[in-house]
């Protein structure tokens, strides 16, 4: 799903010649589904007021609930960095600070689930995946011109994403129901990337630019995203967050491999370094996720 998100937010941004606008756009039509499909479900009901009523009590602080900020200020990150060093070189930071920061979460409980301590194999499962990445991408990193201060900034983005899952993991331990999670991040996302694209504006630096008529799979970018997140905030409660990193960073690979295969955009190949990239994904998921998670369970 995250693959065909990025595909669909990258053509949408395309069209519109507007990166940050084309953000706010997929948040924005993700919080106007969810929102309807709130409106209709009693269960999400009672996980808004299961939520209202542990922050009245202050058994979870109110700073936690600012989740979507979080995903906000990736999305903002992204457009904005990788223009200046490539979507490989982002994709390799930016998942190193995930991996990086989803150690971190998961040792003092975030998540929780509980806290989940930082063993020789977790840590190497991690490191394994931030190679597989980096593999993955081999062949398309000749040429960059390396920005350092870029390169921080696309790790801190990954790190944004390690905290928003372990808040939503916390969150969704008190709503009880993951589409009440997910409609609490698509507000404040939404939120945080109006008022971002507004300042933008006045201080102009973007023009607004009117919606392109079609294809209408690029507007679907937000109502993935909505499904994401609900799954998201329920996954890592169980799973934690490294573990769900592990194994969702090979899915997106996955998908971003058949996207290339059967509907490539102008000037993708596939090459041998993504397939191994794959493989060696999916050797950090043995090494350190899935069965300590077993164990954890048992």
């Amino acid at each position: 799903m995250i693959a065909l998100q990025a595909r669909a937010n990258g053509e949408l941004s395309l069209r519109l010649d507007n990166a940050p606008q084309a953000a706010l756009i997929s948040f924005s039509s993700g919080l106007f589904f969810i929102a309807i499909y709130a409106s209709l479900n009693e269960k999400v009901k009672t996980g808004l007021r299961q939520l209202r009523t542990a922050v009245s009590r202050k058994e979870i602080p109110r700073w936690r609930l600012l989740a979507g900020a979080l995903g906000g200020c990736f999305v903002a990150l992204q457009t904005s960095i990788v223009p200046l060093i490539g979507v490989a070189l982002y994709s390799v930071a930016s998942i190193a600070g995930q991996a990086a920061t989803s150690l971190i979460v998961d040792r003092i409980g975030l998540t929780g689930g509980g806290p989940k301590s930082i063993s020789f194999r977790r840590v190497s499962a991690a490191l394994v995946t931030i190679l597989a990445v980096l593999v993955s991408v081999w062949d398309k990193l000749a040429g960059i011109d390396f920005a350092h201060l870029a390169v921080v900034f696309a790790v801190l983005a990954g790190a944004f994403v390690g905290v928003q899952r372990a808040l939503n993991g916390q969150i969704n331990e008190f709503s009880g129901e993951s589409y009440a999670t997910s409609l609490l991040n698509f507000i404040t996302g939404t939120s945080f990337l109006a008022a971002f694209v507004a300042l933008l504006v006045i201080f102009g630096s973007i023009e607004l630019q009117p919606l392109p008529m079609g294809p209408w799979w690029i507007y679907t970018g937000g109502i993935m995203g909505v499904i994401y997140i609900a799954f998201t905030s329920l996954i890592v409660q169980h799973l934690g967050v490294l573990t769900f990193t592990l194994i969702s960073v090979g899915g997106q690979l996955i998908g971003s491999l058949l996207l290339d295969l059967y509907a490539p955009s102008e000037g993708i190949t596939v090459s041998g370094y993504l397939v191994t990239g794959i493989l060696m994904t999916y050797l950090g998921v043995i090494i350190g996720g899935v069965n300590q998670s077993r164990r954890a369970r048992i």
